[in-house]
């Protein structure tokens, strides 16, 4: 395996781990090793190292796992994890917010309840933090980052620190156009004023409604296709009979298709494998190419 060089003219104040196994970090609990788990001290230090570390070496950050396959040969390269030093939600004025990167969408919505800010209900949905959501335009419930971002702050893959906006992220379904390698730090949301009582009762609502219809008890990955335009992934999977479908240890969600399963013992090339039958299947069907939503990273083994 490939070391990562990193310069000892500055040597970083977070940890640094070789060889760090990325299953327990991400929800499917599968996948191999990083080369480097970098979590930096503050954005300070994560700018130092990530302009001292090769600028041909991988980088990738990671925040909760939700939404990711590690394959099973790892990530050959740098993985940055921001902690508790980036989870931080301050209150800038009487509708928005800046969030640290490794916010959690639970947190976001709750502090926004308390200071009186509607509109960012839906993050509560989505589990990962404030960096994955500004990647990738997360969303549900009718509304998407793009609908409350107001700007970002990241650390560009050279160590350098810009300040990009809503326009400048040219946000589409579940994709934005974030630099390649940049990690973002913080972001600034802004809602609308509401009612801490009618917004709690949204945030309810949106957590019945996911606990009834998703597998979040399960090892899972979230959304794993998706919706075609005008269409819904699920249907799709469902109709092509791929609702159950197993490889291995790994199975297609019996209470809502779009989600993959790790029962047990699954690794990632079974996992990857079955998403692709369903791709398949589906073509085959409904002559509809699904996309993955779904990130899938590193190498197979």
């Amino acid at each position: 395996m490939n070391t990562v060089r990193i310069s000892r003219q500055h040597p970083p104040r977070g940890r640094v781990t070789a060889g760090a196994p990325l299953a327990p970090l991400v929800w499917f609990k599968s996948g191999g090793a990083a080369n480097i788990l970098f979590e930096p001290a503050d954005v300070e230090d994560l700018a130092i190292f990530m302009a001292d570390i090769s600028p041909d070496y991988p980088l990738l950050a990671l925040g909760l796992g939700s939404n990711m396959i590690v394959r099973d040969g790892g990530w050959p390269g740098v993985v940055v994890r921001l902690g508790k030093a980036f989870a931080g939600v301050e209150q800038v004025d009487a509708t928005t917010l800046r969030c640290g990167g490794g916010a959690s969408g639970i947190l976001v919505s709750s502090k926004a309840r308390d200071a009186g800010i509607a509109g960012v209900e839906f993050l509560r949905s989505i589990p990962g933090t404030v960096g994955g959501f500004v990647r990738m335009n997360g969303g549900a419930y009718g509304r998407e980052v793009k609908d409350v971002l107001v700007e970002c702050d990241v650390v560009l893959r050279d160590g350098t620190r810009a300040m990009l906006t809503l326009d400048e992220l040219g946000y589409t379904y579940r994709h934005s156009e974030l630099p390649e390698g940049a990690v973002v730090v913080s972001a600034t949301f802004r809602g609308e004023p509401g009612e801490a009582q009618a917004i709690q009762a949204e945030m309810d609502r949106i957590a019945a409604e996911r606990e009834a219809s998703q597998p979040l008890r399960s090892k899972t990955g979230g959304s794993t296709f998706k919706n075609p335009a005008g269409l819904k992934a699920w249907a799709l999977i469902d109709a092509a009979g791929c609702r159950g479908l197993r490889k291995g240890d790994a199975q297609v969600s019996e209470k809502h298709c779009n989600f993959l399963l790790n029962l047990g013992s699954a690794t990632s090339a079974d996992i990857e494998a079955l998403g692709d039958e369903v791709i398949e299947k589906v073509k085959a069907h409904s002559g509809v190419t699904l996309e993955w939503e779904i990130q899938r990273v590193g190498v197979k083994a």
